[in-house]
């Protein structure tokens, strides 16, 4: 099978592997070359894989959704990063998604700021 994660800034991974394993909304469910066309809802958590070699890796994956017809599947997500192992992969979430936090707390400061600014301003012009 083709394996692809899909990104918004570009794609993370595009391989041909043995079997995904990946969790919806439903739970985990494993894909093989010729488990039956369907698309689902990815929920955040650990996407693996194996690849042709043998070798397993991890994915961790946000909110996403997961397309599987033919021979290939397609992830698409917000955030996502790849691991060789689970401890490599922690560690690489922890770093990556606290900076995405930090920076969606900033933008929502801002945000609250401009909405601020905009009433006052509109009921300065109604007085």
């Amino acid at each position: 099978m083709n394996l692809k994660v899909l990104l918004p800034s570009g794609v993370l991974l595009d391989e041909q592997v043995r079997k995904v394993i990946a969790e919806g909304g439903n739970g985990y469910f494993c894909l093989l070359p010729r488990h039956v066309d369907f698309v689902t809802a990815l929920v955040p958590g650990i996407l693996s894989y194996e690849k042709d070699s043998g070798e397993e890796v991890f994915v961790a994956v946000d909110d996403g959704v997961l397309v599987k017809y033919g021979e290939t599947v397609l992830v698409s997500s917000r955030n996502a990063v790849q691991g060789l192992n689970l401890e490599e992969l922690k560690q690489t979430v922890q770093g990556e998604f606290m900076a995405v936090d930090e920076q969606q707390k900033m933008t929502e400061s801002v945000v609250a700021k401009i909405e601020a600014q905009f009433i006052r301003r509109f009921l300065e012009v109604h007085e």
